[in-house]
């Protein structure tokens, strides 16, 4: 999403973050393959893993799940329901796919990483069209 925001030069006027809901690999990098993924399609990946909070639900406008699981989460930082009409499936913005939920490449080959590049771009395009000013 902040390649396409700074693409169409509106980099400063939305605000993207990524979390994971768990914190396997809180402050490590973003996984090398992914990278290497992004990387084949012009993006960089930078940053450092951080875990969803309870704080982001307030902060944020728009949060974002890859899967049921993650949406299941994060609806589980918010008890009370107040945030629960922020949180979205990441793929029920996609225009070109019909993946519901974004796949994990994680024990899979490069073939998954580059699969899931395009199928956030699709996601992000999609978004973007939706929320841009």
């Amino acid at each position: 999403m902040n390649h396409l925001l700074e693409a169409q030069n509106l980099k400063g006027t939305i605000t993207c973050d990524s979390a994971g809901t768990a914190g396997y690999h809180v402050g490590s990098p973003p996984d090398r393959r992914m990278r290497e993924a992004a990387q084949r399609q012009g993006m960089t990946f930078t940053g450092a893993a951080r875990q969803l909070t309870a704080e982001d639900l307030q902060q944020f406008d728009l949060i974002l799940a890859m899967d049921r699981s993650n949406y299941r989460d994060i609806l589980s930082l918010d008890p009370g329901g107040a945030y629960h009409h922020k949180v979205k499936m990441m793929c029920s913005y996609c225009t070109h796919h019909q993946e519901v939920e974004v796949p994990d490449p994680y024990y899979g080959g490069t073939e998954g990483f580059n699969h899931v590049i395009d199928l956030l771009q699709d996601a992000c395009t999609g978004l973007l069209q939706t929320i841009a000013p």
